[in-house]
């Protein structure tokens, strides 16, 4: 058989700690149970991610990384259906893999994917701190964790218009997660909403938080909309 591939590049998203299916599928869709069928990553050493072998997955060269996390369907193979199952993806199993069966007539099949990004999007809870002294202005904080890419922190009014806030305070951890925090300062001079957004625009994911500000000689009522995983607010 001549097999050829339908996508030579096919890009993927995945959220950390989900599994993933890289997909690769022979054309035609001839029964692979017997075929050597490779699985790799370019730039691991060694770079097999999967190897199978005259109907036995090989572990010898595999990377350690990968082990107990990747399969192959039995009775997809029957169909040629070659997909790799990724289980629990990490933040560093992002980028590009090749699915590679060799023949002993040297055709073989060859096709590339690419794990474009990954997110990693935790439940995120929040801590609360009021510190009420009667002064004009009034500072909020907003410190969210768990984030893969770096994300970024936007504050708005009650109009959706973009507030002035410092510079973003960025934290990478030893796992690749982001925290990220920032603090804006606000009148007190109106009753006034304010949003805290910790957003990934390549991934059009985001998290925020909405604040309640009463305007002076009154106290201070927190409204929680979605929850960031960490938010406080301070008086001054």
């Amino acid at each position: 058989f001549r097999f050829f591939v339908l996508f030579l590049l096919k890009m993927l998203n995945s959220v950390a700690g989900d599994d993933i299916v890289l997909p690769c599928q022979l054309e035609p869709p001839v029964d692979a149970v017997q075929m050597t069928i490779e699985w790799g990553k370019p730039d691991l050493n060694p770079r097999f991610v999967f190897v199978r072998h005259n109907g036995q997955e090989l572990q010898t060269d595999q990377n350690t990384a990968y082990k107990g996390r990747v399969s192959l369907s039995i009775d997809k193979l029957k169909h040629g259906d070659v997909s790799l199952k990724l289980s629990k993806v990490k933040v560093s199993d992002s980028g590009r893999y090749r699915c590679y069966i060799p023949q002993q007539s040297k055709e073989y099949f060859f096709k590339e994917i690419f794990i474009k990004k990954i997110s990693k999007l935790n439940k995120i809870n929040q801590i609360f701190r009021v510190n009420p002294l009667d002064i004009s202005r009034v500072m909020l904080d907003c410190k969210s964790a768990g984030w893969y890419p770096k994300p970024e922190v936007i504050w708005m009014d009650s109009e959706g218009n973009l507030l002035s806030a410092g510079p973003t305070e960025t934290l990478r951890g030893p796992d690749d997660l982001y925290t990220v925090s920032s603090r804006v300062t606000v009148e007190k001079r109106h009753n006034n909403n304010f949003t805290c957004r910790v957003q990934q625009r390549n991934t059009n994911q985001s998290r925020e938080t909405h604040i309640y500000v009463p305007g002076r000689r009154k106290t201070f009522n927190l409204i929680n909309k979605i929850p960031l995983r960490q938010m406080k607010v301070l008086c001054f």
